[in-house]
């Protein structure tokens, strides 16, 4: 019987965790089940563990102004009603990272305009300068931020992890499919409690 390759271990030096959309607003989506506090705490303790062990946490958030709603098309579905009807203001409280995952010094912060972490931002190239080649992806939500930003930075070579317990979405079902059927073709799909090891273990 075989079984799955085991997750290479990840030099901190070298890699980074992604912090996708961990925005109020984004997080209103969720159920209120309490998941929203829990997903807070286990992203809270990833975050803790990388900056201990050496790693780069990079914090994305999605946020427009004036000038990036006007430049978004009516024909982007997702995107044209937020421009519509001015949703997520880049100074909104409510599209500020979340305060239990506030920015440190040496942290990487970028402000988005779509889906993925990379492609309105210059986070891949902020990367490249700290010679990060290994990706940790957490946040929000699995069928938006996560699945594009996964499916960008695999076509861009990087070596890329997904912790199954720090990424939710809305859509249970969803959520489910892709982290069974289609993130672990681009990424190895570890939990919070094997980050730590493989960290050390680099």
């Amino acid at each position: 019987m075989s079984t799955a390759p085991a997750s290479p271990v990840l030099d901190p030096a070298h890699t980074a965790l992604l912090v996708l959309d961990c925005q109020p607003a984004v997080l209103a989506a969720l159920p209120e089940d309490g998941e929203r506090d829990a997903l807070l705490d286990r992203i809270a303790g990833a975050v803790a563990d990388v900056r201990a062990l050496g790693g780069t946490v990079a914090c994305v958030r999605v946020g427009f102004t004036e000038a990036d709603w006007d430049a978004i098309p009516a024909v982007n579905k997702s995107f044209g009603p937020l421009a519509q009807h001015r949703v997520l203001h880049h100074e909104d409280p409510a599209t500020a990272i979340h305060e239990r995952l506030a920015p440190q010094a040496g942290d990487i912060i970028v402000r988005k305009t779509r889906y993925g972490g990379m492609s309105t931002t210059d986070l891949d190239q902020q990367l490249r300068e700290r010679g990060i080649t290994t990706l940790v992806v957490s946040g929000l939500s699995t069928s938006g931020a996560v699945l594009s930003t996964v499916i960008d930075a695999a076509d861009r070579d990087y070596q890329l992890h997904v912790l199954s317990d720090c990424v939710a979405d809305p859509n249970p079902e969803a959520h489910r499919a892709l982290l069974h059927h289609v993130l672990p073709s681009r990424a190895h799909i570890i939990d919070t409690a094997e980050l730590p090891v493989l960290l050390r273990a680099g």
